[in-house]
Order: C-alpha cells, then sequence, then structure tokens
C-alpha cells in the first residue's frame, strides 16, 4: 500500500507498507487511530496514544483543530472498502504539499500553542 508519511521535523515521504495492522502500528510507532479531517475519502492515520506518550507536535490539522503528536501516515480510504488502499499519485502529491513545510510548536501559558511553519 502506497502512504504519505508525515513524520516531526522532516518533508513529508512517499513509502510502502504491506497494509496489514503490524505494519500500520510499526508505521505510527503503537495502536493507531483513523481520522478522516479532509473532503476526500482519505484516511490520516496517527497513534492513538502520541498525546499521552507526549511524542513530539507533529502538523497542526486545522479542519479538526487539533494537532497531531507523532508519526503520522496519509492513505486512501475508499467508501464501501473495508480496508485502507494506496493513495494516487494525485493524492499523494496533494498531501505533499499540504505537510511540506515541518511545523515548530511553542507552549507558552500552559495549554496555548503556537505554531511556526519551517520553511
Amino acid at each position: 500500500m502506497k502512504i504519505l508519511m508525515v513524520e516531526p521535523g522532516k518533508a513529508p515521504k512517499e513509502k510502502n507498507i504491506s497494509g496489514t495492522l503490524d505494519s500500520m502500528q510499526e508505521a505510527v510507532g503503537g495502536t493507531i487511530q483513523a481520522i478522516y479531517p479532509f473532503d476526500e475519502p482519505v484516511a490520516l492515520i496517527c497513534n492513538d496514544d502520541g498525546k499521552l506518550m507526549n511524542l513530539p507536535m507533529c502538523r497542526s490539522i486545522h479542519e479538526i483543530g487539533d494537532i497531531i503528536f507523532g508519526s503520522f501516515f496519509v492513505c486512501a480510504a475508499p467508501p464501501g472498502h473495508r480496508n485502507f488502499t494506496s493513495l494516487s499519485k494525485e493524492q499523494i502529491e496533494r498531501y505533499k504539499e499540504r505537510f511540506r513545510f515541518p511545523e515548530t510548536f511553542l507552549r507558552i501559558g500552559g495549554d496555548a500553542i503556537f505554531v511556526l511553519r519551517n520553511l
């Protein structure tokens, strides 16, 4: 399965994984959570316990008003399919552009978080 891997402090990169639960958990370093923040049928797969494990903040997802902690990947999630599938070339390019700039996060005054794009 062709995915787009996004890691803290790094530019996104294409990666092939088998698509098994084990391969997805290995990619994010633990149990997985699927998030569907975008209008098209894709899933953002992240570590379900990323915040609790205090993993590094990776990217802000403005569509849901949250930050993903730890590495995550984007894959296709076609309606009516039981499994995630490979991204198309167009989707890979679209999400490479969406996540191309790593972000730096600063905590100021407790819960306030400021996002700085690393250009």
